[in-house]
């Protein structure tokens, strides 16, 4: 594969984990590609989905 993306710091490590060696530079979040950089947050605890789908949609939009 060319590219590993997750949407938390977690998903990275377990990302990780499974592939084994040394593939740093194919593995990111999410919203490494949007303007404000870190985790999205986990609507499962936060209750905030409408910011989740935000940040997951931001993410998702391909820069042309």
């Amino acid at each position: 594969y060319n590219l590993f993306v997750g949407m938390e710091r977690a998903n990275l490590r377990r990302i990780y984990q499974i592939g084994g060696g040394d593939f740093s530079d194919k593995v990111h979040l999410l919203l490494d590609y949007t303007s404000h950089l870190g985790d999205i947050a986990d609507p499962w605890h936060t209750e905030d989905f409408d910011t989740a789908w935000k940040d997951i949609e931001e993410g998702c939009r391909v820069s042309q």
